[in-house]
């Protein structure tokens, strides 16, 4: 059997990723409005307060919004070619409904735009990651509303305007599917009494749908060199026995995420969406027209997060065995280990992930987050042993290798907090991901010095070798 040659393409896109309601701090600097995440005390996912004195780690971060040149400097020393980030929608329009935009937040992408190209690293831009403002949650009830698509548009349009020269790859929103599951993260959902939550959080995201598809319509009028993409948590399900009860229920399981896919690159509902919404009562208004736009406007290119697999199956004892994940849960693997945090790792399941979507698609494919939450010690003599993490990152960038050779279209890769943020999940930075170390703690407390762990020397040698080098 000849032996087949697995290497990722020339210009591949190595970097890391970040959003910035996790790293920028200065929550309320230079006009910046309150958003959904600011008043989230443990954690994006968790439902909102207004209290000021329950505001969250959010607001401090790790002053990336003072300290990013520092910060885009240790980026171009491990050699990235992109760097992925987020504009808060709440530095733009502070209300999100403003006539005019902020011009103090516009220039501080121009600066940090700017700054990136003079390192030669390509911005990877998320419009909405996680944050909308406050006050389209407090006047509309965030997504549910119809008019919030039309203030989404106008941000989406005077972003892709001001940095078309800059910014050549963009995404609509960030794992899109997080509406169905954690609905005030996803949609800046907050449910009456007796309120049918599906409805909501379905025609929440219908409109995230109509939104996204005038954000890729907007992309290619503003700048058809520029790509546009979807962004979709995406965790593959195996059922738990071959049982054909367990393999359709992982079938239907790994749809509730497809679906988000479906609908923005092949440009409409499934029929097995449909057949959904009749069986469990969920009706929600679309408009003459949004078809129409959905299936003219869909995304160049499929970006996607990958953090582990899930199991499925019918078995009612089963289903209380549940492991851990990020906004989700599933029966745990037996044959998988797990983080810090109970994440199951599977690094040949990207790979399994990976094939799904480029034989289901056809379309590029960009993994925007991967990487390893954990407790990182920092030893007497100052250096980070962090080798938990590099194996880790080595285990799926050797199935990424794998899923190229089988003829996977694969853009890039950017690991997940290159630099110590903010958890979203938590709102804590015990959590870290980062090659290059913060001190800060969960209090806020620290001198905010960046120290490289023993990752970062590794990172910088897979990038150098364009992953050929992953010892």
């Amino acid at each position: 059997m000849a032996e087949v040659k697995k290497v990722f393409p020339d210009g591949f896109l190595w970097g890391g990723a970040v959003a910035a309601n996790q790293l920028e701090g200065a929550h309320q600097a230079d006009g910046k409005g309150l958003s959904t995440a600011d008043v989230s005390p443990n954690g994006i996912m968790y439902p909102a307060s207004e209290d000021p004195s329950e505001l969250n780690l959010y607001h401090k971060g790790i002053d990336f919004y003072h300290r990013y040149k520092e910060d885009l400097a240790l980026f171009a020393e491990l050699g990235f070619k992109c760097f992925r980030t987020s504009i808060a929608w709440t530095r733009i329009f502070p209300n999100g409904n403003e006539a005019e935009p902020n011009e103090a937040g516009l220039q501080f992408y121009d600066n940090l735009f700017d700054e990136m190209r003079k390192h030669n690293i390509e911005p990877v831009v998320t419009i909405s990651h996680y944050e909308m403002p406050l006050h389209l949650v407090k006047q509309y009830g965030g997504w549910r509303d119809r008019k919030v698509i039309d203030f989404y548009e106008k941000f989406a349009r005077t972003v892709l305007e001001r940095y078309k020269g800059k910014v050549k790859y963009w995404m609509t929103f960030n794992e899109i599917n997080v509406v169905l599951h954690a609905p005030f993260t996803g949609g800046g959902l907050q449910f009456e009494e007796g309120e049918n939550k599906l409805n909501s959080m379905y025609q929440a995201a219908h409109h995230q749908f109509v939104a996204s598809a005038l954000a890729v319509k907007a992309s290619h009028e503003i700048n058809p060199e520029a790509q546009i993409g979807c962004m979709i948590a995406s965790m593959t399900t195996y059922p738990l026995t071959p049982n054909p009860d367990d393999v359709f229920a992982a079938l239907e399981q790994d749809r509730k995420t497809l679906q988000f896919s479906d609908v923005q690159v092949r440009g409409f509902y499934p029929g097995y969406m449909k057949r959904y919404f009749k069986e469990h009562d969920i009706s929600f208004h679309i408009a003459e027209g949004d078809e129409e736009l959905m299936k003219k406007h869909t995304v160049d290119y499929i970006g996607f997060s990958y953090y582990m697999t899930f199991i499925a199956t019918t078995d009612e004892a089963k289903l209380k065995e549940a492991a851990e994940g990020n906004l989700m849960t599933g029966v745990r693997n037996p044959y998988l280990k797990a983080s810090d945090w109970g994440w199951q790792i599977d690094p040949k399941g990207l790979r399994t992930t990976l094939n799904t979507l480029y034989d289901r698609y056809q379309k590029p494919l960009f993994i925007v987050e991967n990487g390893l939450g954990a407790y990182d010690q920092v030893e007497e003599d100052g250096s980070i042993q962090d080798d938990y993490r590099i194996d880790y990152l080595r285990a799926h960038m050797e199935q990424m290798r794998e899923a190229v050779a089988d003829g996977v279209d694969l853009i890039g890769y950017t690991a997940w907090g290159p630099i110590d943020l903010v958890s979203a999940s938590k709102a804590e930075l015990s959590k870290r991901y980062g090659f290059i170390y913060v001190d800060r703690d969960n209090e806020g407390n620290g001198t905010l010095e960046r120290k490289k762990k023993k990752s970062f020397d590794w990172y910088q040698r897979v990038i150098a070798t364009n992953g050929q080098d992953l010892s």
